[in-house]
């Protein structure tokens, strides 16, 4: 779960500083970096939730 964090927050930030994103309008990137900061958790959430089950 750490290595897919650190791999995942290294690929937004790469996609964060793509051109097209910087010169987009200013809620174009708050969103997209919004859409960035959240997107981990999609593939995360059935470990999350197989981690919180009760035996």
């Amino acid at each position: 779960m750490l290595a897919f964090v650190v791999f995942y927050a290294l690929l937004a930030m790469t996609l964060a500083q793509a051109r097209p994103i910087q010169e987009a309008p200013g809620l174009v990137q708050t969103v997209s970096y919004v859409v960035l900061g959240l997107a981990w958790i999609l593939p995360l959430m059935p470990l999350i939730k197989w981690m919180e089950r009760r035996d």
